[in-house]
């Protein structure tokens, strides 16, 4: 778990900003869940056999009433249940985002850690295979809002229960032939969870899953005319993406649709979004039924891509940084400052010493104002506010223009002073 400080922390806000506004274009709506919930809801939501309950949850009981909770280690099963709650289905389907950290106690990789954060959007409540397909564009244009190249658009259905079934009698039938070749955890998985043996990461058993009966082809007719209607818009919208039959993800709430986008920049951990549809999770946590899909990204997997692609967000400077040469200036100077910033420029204030030797030379004022990254320095000169003006220096153009501005009027040029970039 680490510490998000500043400047590192402006990037993180201007992701959080740019998502938010995709997010209001489609009309998805921000909720807010709580960190802690009942480990129970993750036990039934995620699967007992799952990575992430077995091993990776921090669980603990309250001491208090000896309740069992867990700080949620995804997000989606806490969604599902404040929607099912608080009866937000009552009239009709939801478009939802949420923003926040997540814990796993996991092996720390590259843009990987035990508290990490993910931003995802969920629909509950329509069943059409266009909501699977308006999930991947909504991330999609992300990717393109953000800039990012090389990321993939990997597919798969993991069709209906009752196919999926056919497909694990098979697949166990399969690999039962091929024991030899199986390490310890996919034999352990035999029989309680088979299909997380294909997302293997083991290259020796690469051949095995390669050549395994595919989920696919069990697929009935309803399951391939919802997966085809999501292929037809994502090829009618220009969208490539290629079938992977081997992903499955790691919930076992999925069905139908599943898929992730990948790149080959971060290593190992090459999903930067994953997702996918799970019409049962409502049913499995105890609220009634309801259709659902959604996807989840890593936020810091996503700014590591960013800084891996050359696209280092530079941290918002201020507009102004103010330049008091004498104490006594302090009380006007400041009204005319908080003038600016309600007139919605941003305004750094110099100072006194921390020594205690007063504001500070002119000179050590204007170093700290250029270091600032301040696109102006405003003076409230002991002449100037004499006069009832103050003057504003050009920091960044290289022309050092100074010009005096009006005390009496701050309202008015201020608002000109604003020339922050977000990269």
């Amino acid at each position: 778990m680490n510490d998000i400080l500043p400047p590192d922390s402006a990037r993180w806000e201007w992701l959080e900003g740019v998502i938010r506004s995709l997010m209001d274009r489609y009309a998805y709506r921000n909720i807010r869940t709580p960190i802690v919930e009942p480990t129970a809801l993750f036990v039934r939501g995620l699967g007992e056999v799952t990575d992430i309950v077995e091993k990776e949850m921090y669980s603990f009981e309250d001491r208090l009433n000896g309740e069992h909770l867990s700080l949620r280690p995804e997000a989606t099963a806490g969604v599902v249940r404040a929607v099912s709650e608080n009866s937000l289905l009552y009239d009709g389907g939801k478009r939802l985002y949420y923003m926040g950290p997540m814990f796993r106690h996991e092996r720390p990789q590259r843009g990987r850690y035990r508290q990490f954060h993910q931003i995802g959007a969920e629909a509950l409540g329509f069943p059409g295979a266009e909501i699977d397909a308006e999930l991947i564009l909504l991330a999609n244009a992300l990717w393109h809002e953000l800039g990012l190249q090389n990321v993939r658009l990997e597919l798969n259905s993991l069709g209906q229960p009752h196919e999926r079934q056919a497909h694990r009698v098979a697949l166990i039938s399969y690999l039962q032939q091929h024991s030899a070749l199986l390490d310890e955890e996919a034999r352990r998985r035999l029989h309680s969870n088979p299909l997380r043996i294909l997302d293997t990461k083991n290259p020796a058993m690469q051949d095995v899953v390669n050549a395994a009966p595919r989920l696919i082809d069990f697929l009935g007719a309803e399951s391939l005319t919802h997966f085809e209607t999501v292929t037809a818009i994502l090829d009618a919208n220009d969208i490539a993406w290629t079938l992977n039959p081997r992903l499955v993800r790691g919930m076992d709430y999925y069905n139908l649709t599943v898929f992730e986008f990948v790149t080959d920049q971060l290593g190992s951990q090459g999903t930067i979004c994953g997702g996918g549809r799970y019409d049962y999770l409502m049913e499995q946590v105890g609220a009634k039924a309801a259709p659902a899909v959604g996807w989840a990204l890593g936020v810091e997997r996503v700014l590591e891509l960013l800084k891996e692609q050359g696209k280092v967000l530079a941290a918002p400077a201020c507009d102004v940084y103010a330049i008091i040469p004498n104490a006594a200036s302090l009380p006007a100077a400041i009204k005319a400052i908080e003038a600016m910033r309600a007139a919605g420029t941003s305004v750094q204030m110099h100072a006194s010493a921390a020594s205690g030797a007063g504001m500070g030379s002119m000179k050590s004022q204007f170093k700290r104002a250029d270091s600032s990254g301040a696109a102006y320095a405003v003076v409230f000169g002991e002449d100037e506010m004499a006069r009832g003006v103050v003057s504003v220096k050009s920091l960044r153009d290289g022309s050092g223009a100074q010009v005096e501005q009006a005390l009496s009027d701050v309202s008015s040029w201020a608002p000109n002073l604003q020339s922050r970039a977000t990269n």
